[in-house]
């Protein structure tokens, strides 16, 4: 058999293969988005599945979510803003520490590096009461900045910025200096615009961690208006009733942000992926 041939049944294979994990990972989201559809009687009576009387579909779950009855635009417009500012002030402040560990040299570099390191492998829950003390202390339960604080400088975002910018010549730092750029000039003219790879790939990781955090936000807030989309969803679950057909109305809404993202911005995602992970 030629080595031409192989390649073509390698890669049909290959094609294959992923086309069946495209539709595993898509189904769920195809049942949510059916199972939308049907009247709240049906969908308690037989549960999630693809078996749906067209006749009566309808959308009177997505009128109940957008009529006001409850805060689910409060929450959805809270995840926003917390998203929005957190991903900016993270990638904003995780570049400029990756950039120092990526292009400078100063004594105690790699053991710093190493904590970042070590950081990343620390489970969240491990450091959730001593965040939540601090942020009682600040006087910031019930405050957006109580959810964007933890997460203004995240590990894997200075690891990623520092590999990516490793693989950037300091040629282009010595010819700045040498034209009488400063430092400053240097950073944010020069390499952010450079960057702009890895801020795509680094915005939609940590937008999708910002906009699913369910936890934290659930520790510091207990005000109706105050809560994020992912707590208030699970609000409409409780002891004494589960409207499951406004929340799985809720939850399709709810994937929209994120799904606009990543299709806006896939190119520069898979870009920044891939040249990230270049050079070690």
């Amino acid at each position: 058999m030629s080595i031409t041939k192989k390649s073509k049944i390698y890669s049909t294979c290959l094609f294959i293969f992923f086309v069946i994990v495209a539709i595993i990972t898509l189904l769920p989201l195809a049942l949510l988005a059916v199972s939308s559809l049907r009247p709240g009687s049906d969908l308690m009576r037989y549960g999630l599945n693809f078996s749906i009387d067209w006749a009566n579909a309808n959308l009177n779950e997505y009128k109940m979510l957008f009529s006001g009855a409850n805060s689910y635009f409060v929450w959805y417009k809270n995840s926003l803003i917390i998203t929005v500012v957190q991903v900016a002030l993270a990638l904003f402040l995780s570049a400029c520490v990756g950039y120092g560990f990526a292009m400078y040299n100063f004594k105690g570099k790699n053991i710093l590096f190493l904590c970042v390191l070590l950081v990343m492998m620390i489970p969240t829950e491990v450091i959730l009461l001593p965040l939540y003390r601090l942020i009682v202390k600040m006087g910031l339960i019930n405050n957006m900045w109580g959810i964007i604080l933890p997460y203004l400088v995240v590990p894997m975002l200075v690891f990623f910025f520092r590999q990516y910018l490793m693989g950037i010549p300091k040629d282009f730092l010595d010819a700045a200096r040498v034209d009488g750029c400063t430092e400053y000039g240097i950073f944010f003219k020069i390499m952010i615009p450079l960057m702009k790879p890895s801020f795509a790939a680094m915005g939609i990781y940590q937008g999708m961690q910002s906009w699913n955090n369910f936890l934290w936000p659930m520790i510091v807030t207990n005000s109706i208006d105050k809560i994020t989309l992912p707590v208030g969803l699970q609000s409409l679950l409780s002891p004494y009733g589960n409207n499951y057909d406004i929340l799985i109305a809720g939850s399709c809404f709810a994937i929209i942000p994120i799904l606009a993202l990543f299709v806006c911005f896939q190119r520069y995602f898979i870009e920044g992926m891939t040249a990230g992970g270049v050079k070690g």
